[in-house]
C-alpha cells in the first residue's frame, strides 16, 4: 500500500527540498519574539512577589523591633544570601544603642510575625 492510496490528498505533491519554510533571519526574527514574550509573561510575576515580600518583611520586622527592642528608632528588613537564618529576609533594629543588632529571621517568604506568647508567673 502506497502513502498515495492512505492519503489521496496528497497525491501529485512532491516535497520541493529540505529547506525551512523562512530564513535564517527570519528563524532569528521568531526566536527573539518568543524570548520576549516568555519574558514579558514571567517578569510581572517576579516583580509582583517581589514587591510584596518586601512590604510582608518590614511590616513584620517593624512588629517585631516594637516587641524585642522598644527603645530602637526604626526596623530594617533586608534580603541576605548568608544571613543569620540562611538564604531570605532578616530583621535589624536601627537607631538603638550600640548599632543595629539582629531581631529575627523572617525566612525566604515572610509572613506575618509570630511573637511568643508570655507564659503566666514569669
Amino acid at each position: 500500500m502506497d502513502g498515495q492510496e492512505e492519503h489521496p490528498e496528497l497525491a501529485g505533491y512532491e516535497p520541493a527540498d529540505d529547506r525551512p519554510l523562512g530564513g535564517r533571519r527570519r528563524m532569528v526574527v521568531i526566536r527573539s519574539v518568543v524570548v520576549l514574550g516568555v519574558i514579558a509573561l514571567v517578569l510581572p510575576g517576579i516583580v509582583t512577589t517581589v514587591s510584596v515580600s518586601s512590604a510582608t518583611a518590614e511590616s513584620a520586622c517593624a512588629t517585631w523591633v516594637h516587641y524585642a527592642a522598644p527603645d530602637a528608632s526604626g526596623a530594617s528588613a533586608r534580603f541576605e544570601i548568608f544571613g543569620a537564618g540562611g538564604i531570605g529576609w532578616e530583621c535589624y533594629t536601627v537607631g538603638a544603642f550600640g548599632g543595629d543588632r539582629h531581631v529575627a529571621s523572617l525566612g525566604l517568604i515572610p509572613g506575618n510575625a509570630r511573637l511568643p506568647v508570655p507564659t503566666l508567673g514569669s
